[in-house]
């Protein structure tokens, strides 16, 4: 599951990603994973969840500050006053099915960079990092997806309040 960015922010995010993402590794547009893994078996439920969920969530307001290390990889971060709550209510949803990585929390970012060596990850960052600016974007709802061993396939689209 992952939030959807507004046009805007996804542009400028997915062309650094398009831009900088090993392609043969590349099997999916820039996105904010909020859970990396629900069961499958567990659709029905999860939708609704979903639904009053996303309907009672207003538009939620997003920065993108800083250039992250991720090791051997390289990402945007992405701060919103909103957004922890908005996943702790769906991690309280979804509890009993969440897995050990879902379970850490959730430290919202985008992956521009990722499967490369330290040093290539290092450069990107110190490329990026000292002149990092990115306006202010917004996520308009939640994006479900199904994994399908390399690509994506895009499930169900749940829009907040006022959308």
């Amino acid at each position: 599951m992952t939030l959807k960015l507004d046009a805007v922010s996804f542009e400028r995010l997915d062309g650094l990603r398009r831009m900088h993402f090993p392609p043969e590794r590349n099997f999916l547009s820039a996105h904010v994973t909020l859970f990396h893994a629900l069961p499958g078996s567990e659709l029905a439920k999860i939708r609704s969840h979903l639904e009053q969920i996303s309907a009672s969530t207003p538009i939620l307001n997003l920065a993108f500050p800083r250039v992250r290390m991720l090791g051997r990889g390289v990402a945007i971060e992405v701060v919103s006053p909103g957004l922890q709550a908005l996943h702790d209510r769906l991690a309280a949803c979804f509890n009993a099915w969440l897995t050990p990585q879902d379970r850490q929390g959730v430290r919202p970012h985008v992956t521009i960079q990722n499967k490369v060596s330290v040093q290539e990850a290092r450069e990107l960052h110190d490329a990026l990092a000292p002149e990092w600016k990115m306006p202010p974007g917004q996520a308009a709802g939640l994006l479900l997806w199904e994994y399908k061993g390399g690509p994506w396939l895009g499930i169900e689209e749940f829009s907040f309040a006022g959308v």
